[in-house]
């Protein structure tokens, strides 16, 4: 299989090394909005051993046409910006390859776009990536569905710099029908990512928490993600989509 990356920052590194490291996929190329690492080999780069050719290149000296007529993918695998789509989306649906955006934060417009892409091709949006927490997600309205009246506070915890609530905190919220407000933020030093559910029963409580230990966990859920799109038909999907046939069999 092989793949198309956008975007090159701490995730995006990351990304590209988990998939460097999958014998079943090529990394072709990444595409970052920086000049500063064109054409630089992307193995080399992050000092992986691998034969692979693929190169970095920036997207205001190279066209996606022009880069998928020279280096042809199946998956598209976005970790940019919420502006990343203007640059391939359009581009990849006509030619019918797979989009799989793991961007945190879009817009209603902009997801209504991902769905008109999704009528030409397979599309996945993810705001968080990670295998953990889609399925964190799915236990948590599990339990939501057996006992209703439980009490349920989200607590999220990233890196001192970040800002704004987290994009994953809001959809689990959205999933559990949590108001946002009610979404506790801590900051502190450099943690990656960590989210927690905390379901208070009259006499228990359960704790739902789930860590990214490191940036590779969203590597690996986009690896997953991709498997299991393969023969799946066009569409707009989620990763619960991809989930939950697991556990009906």
């Amino acid at each position: 299989m092989k793949i198309g990356l956008m975007g090159f920052g701490k995730t995006g590194k990351a990304v590209a090394a988990t998939v460097l490291r999958n014998k079943d996929m090529i990394l072709e190329w990444v595409v970052r909005r920086s000049e500063l690492l064109d054409h630089r080999s992307i193995p080399e780069f992050l000092g992986e051993p691998s034969d692979e050719p693929g190169l970095i290149y920036s997207s205001s000296k190279i066209s996606i046409s022009e880069l998928l007529d020279e280096q042809p993918v199946d998956v598209i695998i976005d970790f940019s910006s919420e502006t990343g789509l203007d640059y391939y989306a359009e581009e990849a649906a006509k030619r019918k390859i797979k989009i799989i955006s793991a961007v945190s934060h879009y817009d209603e417009k902009t997801i209504l776009r991902l769905k008109q892409f999704a009528k030409k091709t397979v599309v996945l949006w993810s705001p968080n990536i990670t295998l953990g927490v889609n399925y964190l997600m799915i236990a948590a309205r599990y339990l939501k569905k057996i006992a209703p009246s439980t009490d349920m506070v989200i607590i999220e915890e990233h890196f001192r710099d970040k800002t704004g609530v987290s994009g994953t905190a809001k959809i689990i919220a959205n999933n559990l029908n949590i108001e946002h407000q009610e979404i506790k933020s801590v900051r502190a030093g450099g943690i990656i990512g960590k989210h927690e559910i905390i379901c208070g029963f009259p006499f228990q409580t359960v704790r739902l928490i789930h860590e990214s230990i490191t940036r590779e966990a969203f590597g690996n859920g986009a690896i997953f993600v991709a498997q299991n799109l393969i023969g799946k038909e066009n569409g707009f999907y989620t990763f619960e989509d991809l989930l939950i046939p697991y556990f009906t069999e």
